[in-house]
């Protein structure tokens, strides 16, 4: 299926299709794609949702297709679920409880049973689908030589993303997920964060009964947070439950820790009381300290309106591409903030969106490979709030909820700078003191070059000598041959043998140089 792909786009591309022609083609492309992961099952199906999170990278009309993926997995024999019990558990703890032998739930790694303990308590019992481990691997290896393939010869924009990278963190994420017991750290991580919210409730952990194969839970009843007739039922708004989504997950996305990387709506329920029931942490993802930092400075930049502070943010976060223009990022971030989408009509709003996404794909900008996860997040629990309420605008809804988090956990003092520094006084004094140390920058950007000049030439000019030794010791080993002595042979080889080494050991210095200074230009 890949390379027919790859035949496929590569015929396209020489052949200078028209861009009508382009969207049939990813139309059909997606559709077997689809097909092909349905027929295959297991944990390609997770990779095509992840994949269908990518509206950056590739073509819309893949991502239609591929973008409801669910987990259609038929479920396994009860006797090969029985046998893995068995040997996770031994006949003692099976004693202690009576398991329903329908599936609840399957997906492309586990399986969930419904069970009784002795004590009366419902459980909901998470099994690893047999074999599962050796069709993972089977998988990745085969995943594996089409993403270096992919790499070094589809038509993809090599600087927009690391395919490599992606397909490691990929493999991270899954292996992880095949290992319950780090669910079940994961599930005792966030029992202990949202212990004191009256808003989520997270399943209790067994411990005893879990194992790297086997991880039970308390069963709990809720509603799908998507099913809106039984939403209305309860006491809570669509507006206020979409609002303790945001509460809930604001926080995971914004400070340093585990987030939870699949809320699809099969994972969030909502109990009779309205609190939010996260199931489901097998996929999770972290944050570190310093990204944390950033994003919490981003939200704070679109809310003073300091768009110049943003796209810093954007820039550190590693979404600009080296060559961006951040004055041209920084006026399109204040039109599209000041854009009211209420002002158009439904066919209007649907033709700027696409017209949006044409030029967001077209910009200098990329996602980094580490936040493909939690952008994945992000966009679900987008989409979910969108959906509940439809009416309102996810700013306006998460608005509140920021700054109610920015006063009790948050650096408040931090916003009010972002804000000083948005106005238009401010404004003025900065760019007197930015015009006032422009001859310094200059010249420090001037001495920086020169450097960077003379670090340029000295490689330079080390090749060459390497290059011409090499010369040199090839005609002393053609002389050497022609004249039938082996001293100059001997010394010819020797010498050809340095300056190849030399020249190989100069290039890779070089080409090593030259890449951090173009990070760092």
């Amino acid at each position: 299926m890949f390379f027919i792909f790859f035949i496929q786009i590569y015929w396209y591309k020489i052949s200078n299709k028209p861009e009508t022609e382009w969207e049939k083609l990813w139309g059909s492309i997606g559709k077997r794609f689809r097909k092909t992961l349905f027929e295959l099952e297991g944990l390609l199906i997770k990779v095509g949702q992840i994949i269908s999170t990518r509206a950056d990278l590739l073509p819309g009309p893949l991502i239609r297709e591929i973008e409801d993926l669910t987990d259609k997995v038929p479920p396994s024999d009860w006797s090969e679920i029985e046998r893995i019990l068995e040997k996770e558990w031994g006949s003692s703890h099976i004693e202690q409880l009576s398991i329903e032998k329908e599936a609840i739930a399957s997906a492309s790694i586990g399986e969930v049973y419904k069970g009784i303990l002795q004590d009366g308590s419902k459980v909901a019992i998470k099994v690893q689908r047999p074999h599962i481990n050796s069709i993972v691997q089977t998988d990745f290896r085969t995943l594996g030589i089409a993403i270096w393939f992919a790499n070094y010869f589809v038509p993809l924009p090599k600087g927009f993303i690391n395919l490599k990278v992606l397909f490691s963190e990929l493999k991270q994420v899954i292996e992880r997920e095949l290992d319950f017991s780090k669910e079940k750290e994961t599930l005792l991580y966030f029992q202990e964060r949202f212990k004191d919210s009256d808003i989520v409730q997270i399943p209790q952990v067994y411990t005893d009964f879990c194992t790297s194969k086997v991880l039970v839970m308390e069963w709990v009843d809720g509603i799908k947070i998507t099913d809106f007739s039984a939403v209305d039922q309860l006491n809570v708004t669509r507006k206020e439950m979409a609002q303790r989504l945001i509460k809930v997950f604001l926080p995971q996305w914004l400070e340093p820790g585990t987030f939870h990387a699949d809320p699809h709506p099969g994972n969030i329920l909502v109990s009779k009381e309205g609190r939010i029931i996260l199931l489901d942490f097998g996929m999770s993802g972290e944050i570190s300290k310093n990204d944390a930092t950033a994003f919490q400075s981003l939200i704070e930049s679109f809310l003073a309106k300091n768009y110049a502070k943003a796209v810093e943010c954007l820039s550190r976060l590693g979404f600009l591409l080296p060559e961006a223009d951040t004055r041209m990022i920084e006026k399109l971030l204040a039109e599209w903030m000041t854009f009211q989408p209420a002002q158009m009509t439904e066919m209007g709003l649907i033709a700027f969106k696409i017209e949006l996404n044409d030029i967001i794909q077209a910009l200098p900008i990329q996602v980094p490979t580490r936040f493909v996860f939690l952008g994945r997040s992000f966009v679900t629990i987008e989409g979910i709030v969108t959906h509940l309420a439809p009416e309102k605008e996810i700013l306006d809804l998460g608005k509140p909820v920021f700054m109610e988090w920015l006063m009790s956990q948050g650096n408040k003092w931090s916003f009010v700078w972002q804000w000083l520094q948005s106005q238009p006084l401010f404004k003025a004094f900065h760019s007197v003191t930015e015009f006032l140390k422009t001859p310094e920058k200059l010249e420090l950007m001037k001495e920086t070059e020169q450097r960077r000049q003379f670090q340029f030439t000295i490689y330079e000019n080390h090749k060459k000598q390497f290059f011409h030794l090499t010369l040199f010791g090839l005609t002393g080993i053609a002389a050497g041959i022609f004249v039938s002595h082996m001293l100059i042979l001997k010394l010819s080889i020797a010498l050809s043998a340095f300056s190849i080494v030399g020249y190989a050991i100069i290039s890779y210095k070089l080409k090593k140089w030259m890449k951090y200074m173009h990070k760092k230009r």
